[in-house]
């Protein structure tokens, strides 16, 4: 049996936490915001203790009289009236049993904190070999999911989560390649790799309908995919003017030029692969230093470097009696707006940082900066990466680089189970983009 520990915290808040014993638990260990799933639901914040787990979620209820229109499904009667109690201050903290609760919602709730965290904090590297899912059809299927889940949002606009119309109006380029993908899915000998359960295919384009409908969304690839449901559109094959079906279903996602929309095809730039000092930017003089920088995911946005824990490398350089510092970081898949820059910053001993501006050349982040040195001994020379202002993250100690190593383990299983087959009824079944992705990446 299940159980569940209500208790109202410091600042008012009542927290509900899962566990196996109805003794109140030990305060969880913080985890880097990149190792947890989360949702913003009505009235609360739900947190997984890693992407994907399986098990019901920590509940951080801020009111919990908007909670109560899914504090019941995902957890049961009783810790519904356990929250109602100790948010009025009626109880103290109380272990009651979990359940019986709504199965559907609680594995739909899961895999959307877990796209939503794939969305954000997927570790995509070209030296890795973890390719990105396609950011067009991973919107899709999240909002398909978040129309599946929209009973744990209110509609009042303060819960981030709460965007399947947006996720399905951002994406909806994705739409006619996932309709050629499902009308040719029983072909199984036109593609390179495992097809997909057809019926995962036709669960997010039905639900995507639905949702734009329900949305009033118009335009020519919503259009097409009605007309497909309403029996307009020729069965089977292309519509005329379309290609050809191709011959890896991971093809169909790809970006305009033969790019494929994952960050694990090879890279075109000369710092692909480089080590410390190598690539565009390296510079002349004696080299006196070199080592490898922070790779720290939460100062800078997900895609802005490759995930790779030695995607950062430096390079200090004599020349006459000058110091200088080159920093270069492998880039990741997304180009950012002109103008936007990333930042190194080194500190030499301990001291405050210096800051190095990095710009983007190819497949590289370069920049490099004039150092003070010690005369004496070797220095102790430390280089972070990361964008000012973003996330709030400029200060304090780096994330361990085993949690780093730990997502990357994920992300390596799921890819392993989407070049395979998975029941169809499996919670843990991999997403469609994640497919797509295994299948573009073995293409290169």
């Amino acid at each position: 049996m299940s159980w569940l520990t209500v208790d109202r915290t410091a600042d008012g808040e009542v927290r509900v936490v899962p566990g196996t014993t109805p003794e109140i638990p030990e305060p969880a260990t913080t985890r880097p915001v990149f190792a947890q799933a989360g949702l913003d639901v009505a009235g609360a914040v739900l947190t997984w203790p890693a992407p994907g787990d399986p098990g019901p979620p920590t509940a951080l209820v801020h009111d919990g009289a908007r909670a109560q229109q899914w504090l019941w499904a995902l957890y049961g009667p009783q810790a519904a009236a356990a929250v109602a109690a100790c948010a009025d201050g009626r109880s103290g903290p109380v272990t009651v049993p979990a359940g019986p609760a709504d199965p559907r919602l609680s594995a739909d709730a899961t895999r959307l904190a877990l796209g939503l965290w794939a969305a954000r904090w997927w570790p995509a590297s070209d030296r890795d070999g973890i390719p990105a899912p396609p950011a067009d059809l991973l919107g899709l299927e999240l909002a398909a999911l978040g129309h599946r889940c929209q009973q744990l949002f209110d509609g009042s606009g303060d819960q981030v989560d709460d965007s399947a119309v947006d996720l399905l109006d951002a994406h909806r380029a994705a739409i006619g390649p996932l309709l050629r993908w499902w009308r040719t899915a029983d072909d199984r000998a036109q593609f390179a790799a495992p097809v997909p359960v057809p019926a995962q295919v036709e669960e997010v384009l039905r639900l995507v309908d639905a949702l734009a409908d329900l949305a009033g969304l118009d335009g020519p690839e919503l259009r097409l995919l009605r007309e497909e449901f309403d029996g307009a559109a020729p069965a089977g094959g292309p519509r005329e003017g379309e290609l050809s079906p191709l011959s890896g279903f991971g093809a169909l996602f790809a970006r305009p030029g033969g790019y494929a929309l994952a960050a694990g095809g090879p890279a075109t730039g000369a710092g692909a692969g480089a080590g410390a000092g190598a690539g565009s930017g390296s510079g002349s003089g004696r080299v006196i230093a070199r080592g490898v920088g922070q790779c720290d995911w939460r100062r800078y946005p997900p895609g802005f470097v490759d995930a790779a824990e030695e995607a950062v490398t430096w390079t200090a350089r004599a020349e006459g009696s000058g110091r200088r510092i080159e920093v270069e970081a492998l880039a990741g898949a997304v180009v950012p707006a002109d103008g936007v820059l990333l930042v190194a910053q080194v500190r030499v001993d301990g001291e405050p940082a210096g800051r190095v501006p990095l710009a983007r050349r190819d497949d590289v982040w370069f920049g490099r900066a004039d150092l003070v040195l010690p005369e004496a001994a070797a220095a102790r020379i430390e280089v972070d990466v990361l964008l000012p202002g973003f996330g709030g993250s400029e200060d304090g100690p780096p994330a361990p680089a085993a949690d780093r190593e730990a997502v990357r383990t994920l992300a390596r299983h799921r890819l392993s189970m989407a070049a395979g087959p998975v029941p169809y009824d499996s919670p843990a079944r991999p997403f469609l983009a994640e497919i797509a992705a295994t299948d573009a990446a073995e293409d290169f």
